[in-house]
């Protein structure tokens, strides 16, 4: 079977899941909830093995700028995670916007001083 047919025939099943199976909304929920965590687990495993890549450049930089490199990388993590809380008000949606600028901000300068070498 091709793997194209293979993923629309997935997604059919899903979606039917979501549509006509009773609870239909524990269904979706369930459904969400995998993506999500599948997501992040690709994401983990993405970053591993960028870490594992790029290891001795990392222990090469300052230790200034590894410290704002992973603070960075932390503060945009627990923003993200936070993120169903924080949009509940308007402080928390700018404060959540604010978080994710200064650490990509963080990310960025930790780039630059990297390259800089």
């Amino acid at each position: 079977m091709n793997a194209t047919v293979r993923n629309v025939f997935i997604i059919l099943a899903l979606a039917a899941a979501v549509a006509f199976l009773p609870a239909a909304g524990i269904a979706a929920n369930l459904i969400g909830w995998l993506f999500g965590t599948l997501f992040l687990v690709a994401l983990a495993w993405f970053a591993a093995v960028l870490y594992r890549r790029f290891q001795a450049d990392l222990l090469g930089l300052e230790d200034r700028t590894r410290l704002i490199l992973y603070g960075s990388i932390g503060v945009g993590f627990v923003t993200l995670t936070a993120t169903d809380r924080m949009w509940n008000s308007g402080a928390g949606s700018i404060a959540w916007i604010a978080l994710l600028l200064a650490s990509g901000y963080g990310i960025y300068r930790a780039i630059l001083a990297y390259r800089a070498y």
